[in-house]
């Protein structure tokens, strides 16, 4: 017998099961909060043209690049066995220096203050 027409049986009835009990069990008491639209903490009640902070993008920004930092460093443990190592640490290295300076010129400009 075939292993995977089991699994894929397995799996539909789990899918199915997990389904139903998501359905069914939750207590659904929907109340004004609940029910109002929530956008990034604006009050959505009130004027659209209000000017927002550019410092709550600055540091979505930096989290998105010191995330993009850990994917490209990932791949670090597999390429210490490569014939070349020290090419491997060299561009490691360098994207480390790059996003700690910077990081640094953000502080020295003082961008990271919340508050002024």
């Amino acid at each position: 017998m075939n292993p995977i027409i089991p699994i894929l049986m397995i799996t539909s009835i789990l899918s199915c099961v997990l389904i139903t009990v998501s359905f069914w069990l939750p207590q659904m008491n929907p109340d004004s909060e609940k029910l109002s639209p929530y956008e990034c903490g604006f009050d959505p009640l009130g004027s659209a043209r209000l000017p927002f902070s550019m410092r709550f993008f600055l540091v979505a920004i930096l989290f998105l690049l010191f995330d993009l930092e850990i994917a490209l460093l990932l791949p670090l443990p597999w390429g210490d066995q490569l014939p070349e190592t020290t090419q491997t640490f060299f561009w490691a290295t360098s994207i480390l220096v790059l996003l700690t300076l910077g990081l640094i010129y953000e502080w020295m400009q003082g961008g990271l203050e919340w508050a002024e």
